[in-house]
């Protein structure tokens, strides 16, 4: 036992080093912190300043890849505000440097069949570039197919750029990748989990969905390129019920240039603007993107903004539901003060610890006013409803990393038909659940779900 603990004890600090060690964290903590003007949730810099002091020596190499939310911010030529606006909204939108609204072509899909279809309209409409971003890409009918209809599309002469998420490819088995790259399309991975580059944090995720051809026509939404969003597998469960939408003029240039910026981190601004639809055609509509990229966090402000501002009701339904404190707190004081609240989500998710976590927002809500429904399959679909007056759809999640972490595209919908449009398709999916029952957690359930929420920002 002597030997053993002999052994041992030349690796064990003593006080007066761990106490240094903590010290140095906390030190490299502060810096990056306020040099870096990294603005964290009080319950994840709780959780950073708690470990880095218990175990310096672990949590430190584990700050220093996954802590930092935010990246060096590139100087990009944007719209600034110019357009005299009576709506909040839209004059917000621009405040972050997006271009002022515009009128496009908009068609929601009602279901996978139609977002499937529209997807591969797309994908033919190409005639000089196709530029396709996603999290996954299946190994399934869906992801080949898209190969496919890419590799297509390349040998027919137009220049085709495929981005994939560094860990969303991990998440499911892949597709080769070999029928486009032979064809002469370019396959790239944003932010590669296993590279020496220094691409920044490894936790963060582009999650961005947007297919663009030749600068003039969009497909987006909140749908993946695997099966499950669209129809399903032959003889497997339930497609998951998704949402999204496909748009023809100018707000399209907003989103090619997005794309060429995550790509290469470069984008010829000039050659990227869409021509217009005919005089009068369309709806208004914004493009607005939020992530590390962006010195503010967009869409949560956006949000928040909409419930200090919703006077009748704020309708959403999103997959997964982790809010911050802040948006939390927004929410059930929209609730408390009559605007109608309105939430669906699915019974359950495919990620069991968000759905564990949940329930003490869902308490939160449900014990001021708020209606909360459980869809009974799961729900991937993601959309706000402000009212009559701003619709919200795209690839954001109602939950702290896609809001504070991801990488994200969404689009600001304002007139009539669309709002109504996506109101009832949200509704009519509120109609399918059944109400969240409000009941006290026991002393272990809140306990663990304490944990969990200091670290789901991470998760």
């Amino acid at each position: 036992m002597d030997v053993a603990v002999a052994g041992i004890a030349p690796w064990l600090p003593s006080p007066s080093q761990h106490f240094l060690c903590g010290a140095v964290a906390l030190l490299v903590y502060s810096l990056t912190t306020r040099t870096g003007q990294l603005r964290r949730p009080p319950a994840a810099a709780i959780a950073w300043v708690m470990g880095l002091v218990l175990f310096p020596y672990g949590i430190l190499p584990l700050y220093l890849i996954f802590g930092r939310r935010k990246m060096k911010l590139r100087h990009v030529k944007r719209a600034r505000p110019r357009d005299a606006w009576t709506d909040w909204a839209p004059t917000l939108i621009q405040t972050f440097g997006f271009p002022a609204p515009a009128r496009a072509r908009v068609r929601f899909h009602a279901d996978g069949a139609e977002a499937r279809d529209a997807l591969w309209e797309i994908i033919e409409r190409a005639e000089r570039s196709l530029d396709v971003c996603t999290f996954i890409v299946g190994d399934d009918a869906i992801g080949r197919e898209l190969l496919a209809r890419l590799a297509a599309r390349a040998r027919a002469g137009v220049k085709v750029r495929l981005l994939i998420d560094g860990a969303g490819r991990w998440l499911t088995r892949q597709p080769s990748y070999e029928v486009l790259r032979s064809a002469g399309g370019q396959v790239r991975v944003f932010h590669p989990l296993f590279s020496l580059h220094p691409y920044g944090p490894r936790n963060l995720r582009n999650h961005r969905k947007l297919v663009v051809a030749d600068g003039q026509w969009l497909w987006s939404g909140g749908r993946n390129f695997a099966a499950a969003y669209f129809c399903g597998q032959p003889g497997s469960e339930k497609p998951w019920i998704d949402l999204s939408f496909d748009l023809q003029g100018t707000v399209v240039g907003a989103a090619a240039r997005q794309f060429s910026l995550d790509w290469d981190g470069d984008a010829d601004v000039d050659s990227l603007e869409a021509e217009p639809p005919a005089e009068g055609a369309g709806t208004l509509t914004q493009y607005v993107s939020s992530g590390p990229d962006q010195p503010e966090d967009t869409v949560q402000a956006l949000l928040l903004a909409a419930c200090v501002r919703a006077q009748s009701r704020f309708l959403a339904v999103s997959p997964y539901f982790v809010p911050d404190e802040s948006l939390l707190a927004a929410l059930r004081l929209a609730a408390l003060r009559g605007v109608r609240v309105t939430l669906v989500l699915p019974a359950s998710s495919n990620h069991p610890l968000a759905d564990f976590v949940r329930t003490r927002a869902l308490r939160a809500l449900a014990s001021a006013g708020a209606d909360i429904r459980l869809v009974p399959q799961m729900v991937h679909a993601k959309a706000v409803i402000i009212d009559d007056s701003l619709a919200l759809s795209g690839s954001v999640n109602l939950d702290a990393r896609s809001l504070l972490i991801n990488y994200e595209a969404e689009f600001a919908f304002y007139e009539a038909a669309d709002i109504q449009w996506l109101s009832q398709w949200v509704e009519a999916l509120a109609e399918r659940g059944t109400p969240f029952v409000l009941r006290a957690p026991s002393l272990l359930r809140d306990v663990a779900e304490g944990l969990l929420l200091t670290v789901a920002f991470q998760l």
